[in-house]
């Protein structure tokens, strides 16, 4: 099997956790799973020796499995589909989902997006396409951007519909995506008029006015060409009346590129600014590239330092490099309302694991948090994962003067019930 089928569902099965959710749950459900991958490098691998072939690494590492394999694990119905733009590919994905959903196809999705480097083969193609940087890294939006870096991501997020959900992150308002076309540079070659004719779009059809927004996660490789093509667009759309700076960012410039994955690895960056309440910087941007005026004429801010997040809307960019355009629109999740309550009884916490240790964490981390009772609920509701998976059973007492808890291996088979009667 495909390393990055084997990263895909360990972290598509802790997106599901993480959302307060239960996998067994949602066995059977509407649930469609959307993949963005551009190749199978272990594939090649294990099919080079026409000898030892043994068929299974048609099962393991076809792209369709990075996908239908997640949708035969979990038991889902929904649509099952590996999505292929190249470096758009995972928001792609999300913006599949987002529709699908949107329309009543589905009732929920899991949408992922991976990508490793085994061999450097395909390194020294896009070498020899004069899009890396020789020094190794993405000097988004500066003046010495040459090139970007190749890096690795596997990402899951959960989407389900807001009235469905049991922890929100963000909501997403709108998405979209198109496509260049022709360009007489050549198919590479990006196209800023095609890539702001999209974004202009999503905004006036959600009614978000450009003022509203507050934080745009761009693409921003890094590249001669693609950074004021893509930063001149956003500039068009948002800045041509008096505003507040738009702040920029790329998180590219933080982890390199992860091609197909790497609208999702900025997806969670957002996400990771948000809950933190700070925007993350960039790295690498000391001089502003002098084909982008807005970045000295005070009309956009690169995020290049801790900035607060201020509320207002987000919009994340990512473009496939054969010219695929993807565009989303985040709303950020509001505060959450205080669940810290006095405790005038104690409360019974279960928990599950697949160790003894991995319980006990549970429990050590419900007694850190002993007070929120929405987090407690998420940690009841995961509880109930089968034996045959998490055999550590055990629960404390959150409140009680003395410290009671008990974590036991059970067995997997049912167990029996016993009536006692006590004979008065």
């Amino acid at each position: 099997m495909d390393p990055q089928l084997r990263l895909m569902l360990e972290v598509a099965y802790e997106a599901i956790v993480d959302g307060g959710l239960n996998p067994s749950t949602m066995r059977g459900s509407r649930t469609g799973v959307y993949i963005g991958v551009s190749g199978s490098e272990a594939g090649e691998a294990f099919s080079r020796d026409p000898e030892e072939l043994l068929g299974y690494s048609m099962t393991g590492c076809q792209r369709a499995m990075l996908a239908n394999r997640l949708s035969y694990f979990f038991d889902f119905k929904g649509p099952s589909i590996t999505i292929d733009t190249a470096c758009s590919s995972s928001l792609l994905a999300l913006e599949n989902a987002f529709h699908a959903i949107r329309q009543g196809h589905i009732d929920a999705a899991l949408v992922g997006g991976v990508n490793l480097l085994l061999k450097p083969n395909t390194s020294v193609q896009f070498m020899k396409l004069g899009m890396l940087s020789p020094e190794g890294t993405c000097k988004s939006f500066d003046s010495s951007g040459n090139g970007y870096c190749r890096s690795e991501a596997a990402v899951a997020v959960l989407l389900t519909k807001l009235s469905a959900t049991k922890r929100v992150y963000a909501t997403i308002i709108n998405a979209g995506n198109n496509t260049d076309g022709y360009k007489e540079q050549g198919v590479t070659f990006p196209s800023g008029d095609i890539q702001q004719s999209l974004v202009r779009f999503l905004y006036q059809e959600a009614n978000i006015s450009p003022a509203q927004v507050e934080y745009i996660e761009a693409h921003g490789t890094g590249t001669k060409v693609g950074d004021p093509q893509e930063v001149n667009g956003i500039v068009s759309v948002f800045c041509q009346a008096k505003r507040e700076p738009l702040l920029i960012g790329s998180t590219k410039s933080n982890m390199g590129h992860p091609e197909p994955a790497s609208g999702l690895a900025a997806l969670a960056k957002v996400i990771l600014s948000l809950e933190r309440g700070v925007w993350a910087p960039n790295l690498h941007f000391n001089d502003p590239n002098p084909d982008i005026p807005a970045l000295t004429d005070g009309r956009v801010q690169v995020v290049d330092r801790p900035i607060p997040v201020r509320g207002g809307i987000v919009g994340i960019n990512s473009f496939g490099f054969g010219g695929s355009n993807v565009h989303v629109i985040l709303r950020p999740a509001g505060k959450p309302t205080n669940s810290t309550i006095p405790r005038t009884l104690p409360r019974m916490l279960p928990v599950c694991g697949r160790t003894e240790a991995a319980a006990n964490a549970v429990i050590q981390k419900g007694k850190e948090h002993s007070s929120d009772e929405s987090f407690l609920s998420l940690l009841s509701r995961v509880s109930k994962i089968p034996v045959a998976s998490m055999p550590f059973r055990g629960y404390a007492v959150l409140g009680s003067q003395s410290d009671i808890k008990e974590v036991q291996m059970v067995q997997a088979s049912a167990r029996p019930l016993w009536y006692i009667c006590s004979g008065e």
